[in-house]
């Protein structure tokens, strides 16, 4: 059986919950770590999923402040630190550290294009000015930047550099990462690529980072055990739970209309209001209904197991 490195499993890029006058939903923010404490998983706050590039400082800080003082200490917590300033990422990152958290990830700036000497040079500078781990986050979607593996490799050296979360939907990436690191004890595959969980965990993937956890942290609970009993075929049982559910809120839909659409999902079991930062926008109420009435069918169908929270 696989070795746990120290950072591995089930890691939930959380939504980002808040109220029709944007600002943090505090109620909502505990029921969401609630639901992933009970499903053996770690939050990853002010990642993609949460928004992050949309939120102010302010909001920023008051949501780090919040799961530091309510998060379970039997998992790990995440904090994404990017931004298009060196100077506030490595500031924040300090804060993180301080509030506790286990771990920063920090993607590329995404405005100008780099080179892979900058790439490098970028993450270095990072690494060498940051007190604590820090995860590489490989997301081209949205830094327009893929990350060079040979380059990413040399970072992994850095002692600061303890994991690479990469959503890059590349089979072949997925494979030479796997090749590299699968038996590298002091440096974490963590895939972001929902589709990929079964696959990559059966092969050398150390953790999961899916959007879908927010909802249904058992689902991949229940990979994460199959993978661990060798149990190929229920492993992938639950994938195809992940990609019908990834799919109702993400086909057809822009990566921030999918935010969108998922938090109506959160909505409609209890755990947060579907309002997302400008200029994201929600869409219809008819559009509300048919995806809240294809969810209830596909978890009475697929079995799904699901939390409801009732709450004021």
């Amino acid at each position: 059986m696989k070795t746990k490195k120290k950072y591995h499993g089930t890691i939930v890029p959380l939504v980002t919950p808040i109220n029709t006058n944007y600002q943090l939903d505090r109620e909502a923010v505990a029921r969401i770590l609630e639901n992933l404490r009970q499903f053996n998983a770690s939050p990853f706050i002010l990642g993609t999923t949460g928004e992050s590039a949309l939120l102010t400082s302010q909001l920023k800080q008051e949501y780090l402040e919040t799961v530091a003082s309510i998060r379970s200490t039997e998992h790990k917590l995440y904090v994404g630190i990017s931004s298009n300033s060196m100077k506030e990422t490595i500031e924040f990152s300090k804060r993180c550290f301080e509030f506790g958290a286990d771990a920063v990830v920090a993607t590329l700036p995404f405005y100008y294009k780099l080179s892979e000497h900058e790439i490098k040079k970028y993450f270095l500078q990072l690494a060498d000015h940051i007190a604590g781990p820090m995860v590489i986050y490989n997301i081209p979607a949205t830094t327009h930047m893929s990350i060079p593996l040979p380059l990413l490799d040399e970072l992994s050296l850095h002692e600061n550099i303890v994991a690479t979360k990469d959503s890059e939907r590349s089979e072949e990436r997925l494979q030479e990462s796997l090749a590299r690191w699968a038996d590298r004890s002091d440096f974490s595959h963590l895939l972001g690529w929902a589709a990929k969980s079964a696959y990559g965990l059966l092969h050398g993937s150390d953790g999961l980072v899916p959007s879908t956890g927010n909802l249904a942290p058992s689902i991949y609970d229940g990979l994460s055990q199959a993978v661990a009993e060798g149990s190929e075929g229920k492993a992938y049982y639950y994938q195809r739970q992940s990609d019908l559910l990834g799919n109702l809120y993400q086909t057809g839909r822009t990566l921030g209309e999918s935010l969108w659409a998922l938090k109506v999902l959160m909505q409609s079991v209890g755990l947060c209001e579907p309002h997302v930062m400008p200029p994201l926008q929600g869409a219809s109420s008819e559009e509300v209904h048919v995806l809240k009435e294809s969810f209830q069918q596909l978890v009475k169908d697929e079995g799904i197991k699901l939390n409801i929270y009732n709450h004021a």
